[in-house]
């Protein structure tokens, strides 16, 4: 009774451990992952040193189209999944060591569908193993992308016998990865607008493409502006061979809504094949990293709108007992920081030049062309509401009229006006005439209007 007794509970408890791994699913579905390893390097894979590298976040693209380059070298090169288990906190001598138990087998490669531009994504290869050959050595690769989910960082793990070849292999990629990022000749942001094409943190925008004609400003500064930005750039070789630097900075200032936004705007799109990264309000605080984007990916554009906000002189901070801003010495430290020839320019706008920091604005290399926007003549002004009115059919006279009642008025300013004449016609049933504009004009004049004429910029 006692043997039977035993053996009726032994085939019971097989029952059970076989119905448990029956109930796995990752104990049963999918090939075992280690003897795939095994075999691809002749030697059990688990007992080889594992060389791995950080990758910041919005690198990852960079590196999965270098990643892809280097194992694409090998025709018999593999991409395999890896299913079962909590892999994600796992490293991949851990990995392999659960593997061994059949804990993990080859599934499905997960995938991050990650923006590469304005208009384009690419499918990354989010966590998967790469088997290919480097310098004639089986190499295993493990790509894992960063996971805020389960806490996982990027990273590239790398096995092989020799670790010099995983030094060397971690090396070509930073520097392949690099060549072909896709953050080179962008317009970039540090916003992370989730309706927009966005990379970890960073978003891509379109050029805009503005035309010199549509950019009203006094005779002969637009063409300053562009010598410094663009034309340096056309002939940078010949400014290299005399040894002369390429690093720059220029502060555009003058009262809000007098265009140097605008201004900004078409000098990117003026350098297309330029790298931008574009910095205002509360992303001021990403200036640290947006220098080192501009360092590896020149010719590069920095742009910093209303800088004051983290370069306000420190004798204003004093009288409140703030002290200076901490951005300011990052601001400082990143344009110092760069190579006389590093083809960047750092491109500041401001409303208020006069509580710039004095290091920033005086100091030599730093800032080298400083270029007052100021409020429109006249001229400017009936140019300016001319522009806005291209396809509206203004007389002369309306727009001559409109524009002398106008004065210490911006941009800004002509742009309100224009639509609200266009309004004033639609509202009334009719096509935009010259009254419709006369129109606007006083009502925007009006003592009613005082505080929408400061909101617009008006003197």
């Amino acid at each position: 009774m006692t043997d039977t007794g035993d053996q009726e509970f032994k085939a019971s408890l097989s029952r059970l451990v076989q119905q448990l791994l029956k109930d796995d699913g990752t104990a049963k579905r999918g090939t075992p992952l280690l003897p795939i390893l095994d075999e691809h390097f002749g030697s059990p894979a688990d007992e080889m040193p594992v060389v791995f590298e950080r990758i910041d976040v919005h690198r990852w693209a960079d590196v999965d189209i270098a990643l892809q380059a280097i194992a694409s070298r090998d025709p018999d090169a593999r991409l395999l999944g890896v299913g079962g288990g909590d892999r994600h906190h796992m490293s991949l001598s851990d990995l392999m060591a659960n593997a061994e138990w059949g804990r993990f087998r080859q599934g499905q490669v997960d995938r991050l569908s990650v923006a590469i531009g304005p208009d384009s994504e690419r499918a990354t290869v989010a966590f998967g193993l790469h088997l290919f050959s480097y310098a004639d050595e089986p190499v295993l690769v493990l790509q894992r992308g960063h996971n805020p989910q389960h806490g996982g960082e990027a990273r590239v793990e790398v096995i092989t016998s020799r670790p010099e070849v995983a030094s060397r292999l971690l090396a070509e990629l930073r520097e392949l990865s690099l060549e072909k990022s896709v953050l080179r000749g962008q317009v970039i942001s540090f916003s992370g607008n989730p309706y927009e094409h966005s990379m970890s943190g960073i978003t891509f925008s379109r050029r805009p493409d503005l035309a010199a004609d549509r950019v009203i400003l006094p005779a002969g500064t637009l063409d300053q502006v562009r010598s410094h930005v663009v034309g340096l750039a056309e002939h940078r070789e010949q400014l290299r061979a005399k040894g002369q630097h390429l690093k720059r900075g220029i502060l555009l200032y003058g009262p809000p809504g007098t265009g140097k936004t605008h201004t900004v705007r078409h000098l990117i799109g003026a350098v297309p094949e330029t790298t931008v990264v574009l910095l205002s309000g509360t992303n001021l605080v990403h200036v640290g990293n947006a220098a080192q984007i501009a360092r590896a990916h020149q010719p590069a554009i920095v742009v910093l709108e209303d800088c004051d906000l983290i370069a306000e002189d420190r004798d204003h901070h004093g009288q409140f007992g703030g002290g200076a801003s901490p951005l300011l010495f990052t601001l400082l430290d990143a344009m110092d920081g760069l190579d006389q020839d590093a083809d960047v320019v750092f491109l500041l706008t401001t409303n208020r030049a006069e509580a710039l920091e004095r290091a920033l604005a005086q100091r030599p290399g730093r800032v080298d062309l400083a270029v007052e926007i100021p409020l429109p003549d006249a001229a400017a002004r009936r140019a300016l509401i001319g522009l806005y009115a291209a396809e509206v059919g203004f007389g002369d006279d309306a727009i001559a009229a409109a524009a002398d009642a106008s004065e210490g008025t911006t941009a800004s300013y002509a742009k309100e006006l224009v639509r609200r004449a266009v309004l004033h016609a639609a509202m009334a049933g009719h096509e935009p005439a010259d009254d419709d504009l006369a129109a606007a004009s006083q009502e925007l004049q009006s003592d009613t209007a005082v505080l929408t004429r400061a909101l617009l910029g008006s003197d």
